[in-house]
């Protein structure tokens, strides 16, 4: 009666371990993200298994009757497409479930590509977030974003080649044309690429071969370093006056030319005042 969490391979097939091997050959079921997908890295491990679907779409559904099965005594190993299951893949109900219902959880841990990206990208990595996929919408993106301006963690992003260039316009609108990030491309794969830049230079580095935007991407973003300087407090008063009467990023962009200073940063404190 143990669910057991297995990482599979992010691209390189060598990468899968000796004892997720060993676990998906002895449990009685695996529980797939895509049955179809899996069902071709399984074949190429030599692994005959009884497969069984669990994605977004029915994970809340299907979470009981896999919680039964362990109840009745049989062991099920759940992968995703690739990497760690749950870090931003399906199991999170069905692992919550487990656990509410005394079942052993157990992890078998490999690949991942967030922490992949970080270990090579050269920013701080004893402090950091992973933020996942940004809302698919520019404004709600734009929102999320700017929640994080004065975040001082490296931040993780993962991002699809549709959305990549349109996320890292935001990212230079919010953050800044300045700000470093570490862009990883197809980890682990024929062609993987890591490069690091401001952000206007990486757009400019993309537009300049559109091969280079298709893949799979982990953005890793350099947190924020406050500036010595403090803001005039006259600034920020008249950043209160314009809020009143402007939308704030109208309002923090007009403060910013007037007093010569970053209006990303002055966006921030405003949503501060608004709280």
């Amino acid at each position: 009666m143990t669910l057991y969490i297995v990482a599979t391979p992010i691209g390189n097939l060598d990468d899968i371990t000796l004892r997720a091997i060993d676990t998906l050959k002895r449990v009685d079921l695996i529980a797939a993200e895509d049955t179809r997908h899996s069902g071709l890295l399984l074949q190429h491990l030599g692994i005959k298994a009884r497969l069984y679907s669990l994605h977004d779409h029915n994970e809340q559904e299907k979470a009981h009757v896999l919680i039964e099965k362990l109840q009745a005594g049989i062991s099920i190993a759940l992968i995703s497409d690739a990497g760690t299951p749950l870090i931003n893949d399906p199991g999170y109900h069905l692992v919550k479930a487990c656990r509410e219902n005394g079942i052993k959880v157990v992890p078998i841990p490999g690949a991942c590509a967030a922490i992949a990206a970080l270990s090579v990208a050269g920013l701080p990595s004893d402090k950091f977030i992973y933020e996942g996929f940004l809302p698919a919408k520019s404004k709600a993106r734009q929102d999320s974003l700017a929640s994080l301006i004065t975040e001082p963690r490296t931040m993780i992003f993962y991002e699809s080649t549709h959305r990549l260039l349109e996320t890292l316009k935001d990212m230079q609108t919010i953050f800044g044309a300045n700000k470093q990030i570490v862009l990883a491309k197809e980890l682990t794969k024929t062609w993987e690429t890591i490069v690091s830049f401001p952000v206007n230079e990486l757009i400019d580095w993309l537009n300049q071969d559109a091969s280079r935007q298709k893949g799979e991407f982990v953005l890793i973003v350099a947190g924020y370093i406050e500036s010595n300087k403090d803001i005039d407090p006259k600034a920020i008063n008249t950043l209160k006056l314009l809020q009143k009467e402007l939308p704030l990023k109208k309002a923090a962009a007009i403060t910013a030319e007037i007093y010569g200073l970053k209006k990303n940063q002055l966006y921030q404190i405003g949503l501060n005042l608004e709280e």
